[in-house]
């Protein structure tokens, strides 16, 4: 009996190990491998070449060491490091620049791309080799990172430099586009391209399309761009299925639930209606002085919108639209992010309070939101009291021939 009892207790203790062994084991096998990860495990293509590398603080491994750490301890020729809007340390807030420095850390120069034409960026790779650009993107047109990317592409085919893109996962999933495309009339920083809000590409399938679609034509040869494209990433994984760390890309995107808001609650930057900045929710919290919070989220709430609810907030920011004014206002909270649709859900609330508060609401007196969304039918629709579900349908034309159009640059399945 006391040799049964012993038995039992080893050979659970033994079931014990070996499920702790196997939980270790699927703990340290990668479930995405970005580009970076991918280039450190077999950088000889680096070798003896003058880098240089535009990144920011996304640019990390999933132990999270930095991108300029990890190649410096493969003993790699790092030269320069170009950071985009807000600074390769990310510190800036939006629309702000810092200016070129020494790094105290690695002795190496610290550029900043923002706001720099491509002939100016090109004159910064003259003493490089080739261009590495690794930097977490959002899955939103108007989220600058893109444009950065692609300009400093076009940089590198006037130097004619090769330029290596280390690709990272789609936050907001790879498989739902969304919104208007761009119409060329309205091309800025925020959309420098022809693609929807929200387009469900990584960083390196829209380099692809912009290498093939645009810089091929204009520089032939010249355009020699590259993709390191992640391993085990599928086009219908949330970020918290990829086993990566969250670094937040800019000082008003601290989480995943930041990103999965912004394709819709970026488009509140062209109203008179605070988008959060300032607070420990941008984003997520939406409001100004004039509004009655619980009547906007009652009204918001009976309107039953997909995969989102609403509570109602007040805040004080403490930068940016209001700053320093008691605002009411309405948090979203995304209940199913598959339902949701960011850009209907916030048009929708537009709708909503231009109709409670007609002689406070206000669009940007420069219309931003027509170079956010990407055209001005939608500001001039609302305007002329269109419903949201009309407005939805005047782009679904143009937004189903890019998909069209997309399915040719696309590096990753869904399965």
């Amino acid at each position: 009996m006391r040799l049964s009892v012993f038995v039992r207790l080893f050979l659970t203790l033994l079931l014990a190990v070996s499920v702790s062994r196997g939980a270790a084991a699927k703990q340290d096998t990668p479930i995405v491998q970005t580009g970076i990860e991918r280039l450190l495990e077999n950088p000889e293509m680096l070798t003896g070449k003058r880098i240089g590398l535009i990144t920011n603080q996304t640019g990390v491994t999933r132990n999270l060491v930095h991108d300029v750490d990890a190649l410096l301890a493969r003993k790699l020729l790092l030269v320069a490091v170009y950071g985009p809007e807000h600074g390769v340390r990310g510190t800036e807030q939006a629309g702000e620049a810092t200016g070129s420095f020494r790094d105290p850390k690695t002795g190496l120069p610290f550029y900043n791309l923002y706001e720099k034409k491509p002939k100016e960026i090109a004159r910064l790779f003259r003493d490089v080799d080739v261009v590495l650009y690794d930097i977490q993107d959002v899955g939103s047109r108007f989220y600058t990172y893109i444009a950065t990317m692609a300009y400093a592409m076009k940089a590198a085919a006037i130097a004619d430099k090769p330029f290596i893109v280390l690709d990272r996962p789609n936050p907001i999933g790879g498989e739902k586009v969304e919104g208007p495309v761009l119409e060329p009339p309205y091309q800025s920083f925020v959309g420098l391209y022809p693609i929807p809000v929200r387009h469900g590409m990584t960083v390196g399938e829209l380099a692809g399309y912009i290498q093939k679609q645009y810089l091929e034509k204009e520089f032939g040869a010249k355009a020699k761009v590259t993709v390191i494209p992640m391993t085990g990433w599928k086009r219908g994984m949330s970020y918290e299925e990829t086993g990566l760390p969250w670094v937040p890309p800019s000082p008003n995107m601290p989480t995943v639930d930041t990103a999965t808001v912004y394709p819709g609650n970026g488009l509140f930057e062209g109203t008179n209606l605070s988008e959060g900045r300032g607070t420990t929710r941008p984003f997520e919290w939406i409001g100004a002085p004039y509004i009655n919070s619980w009547e906007l989220a009652q009204r918001l709430n009976l309107l039953k919108l997909p995969g989102v609810a609403f509570r109602e907030v007040y805040f004080q920011p403490a930068f940016s639209k209001h700053a320093g004014k008691n605002v009411g206002g309405v948090q979203f909270y995304v209940t199913d992010r598959e339902a949701y649709d960011p850009i209907r859900t916030a048009l929708s609330v537009i709708v909503e309070v231009k109709k409670q508060y007609p002689k406070h609401f206000a669009w940007r007196h420069d219309h931003f939101i027509d170079k956010l969304i990407g055209t001005d039918a939608v500001r001039k629709a609302i305007d002329q009291g269109t419903s949201v579900d009309e407005i939805v349908v005047q782009w679904q034309d143009r937004l189903h021939s890019f998909e069209n159009q997309r399915k040719l640059f696309l590096l990753y399945s869904s399965e």
